[in-house]
């Protein structure tokens, strides 16, 4: 395999734990879907993923991720502004 090819297996390799483990702890009522860990997790995974897709010419999941890691970072603002405003 090439580098670029291990570059971009690593990339998606990364960005699937990260959405995976996010997942795996909201579900084992570890971290809230709302939470701010759970949320970076989110956004950083499909933000990798969105980058391995490009690197494909995967354009359908490219459109997914980048929607994903949108609501993820939306909400994280979200849930700063409300933070800054206690």
């Amino acid at each position: 395999m090439s580098p670029d090819g291990l570059i971009s297996e690593a990339i998606a390799y990364s960005g699937m734990l990260l959405i995976l483990s996010a997942f795996l702890l909201e579900t084992r009522n570890v971290l809230h879907s709302k939470n701010w860990l759970y949320l970076t997790m989110m956004a950083l995974g499909s933000g990798l993923l969105a980058i391995r897709a490009l690197l494909i010419d995967e354009w359908a999941f490219l459109i997914l991720e980048i929607v994903w890691c949108l609501a993820a970072v939306m909400a994280l603002i979200g849930l700063s502004k409300k933070l800054s405003d206690k």
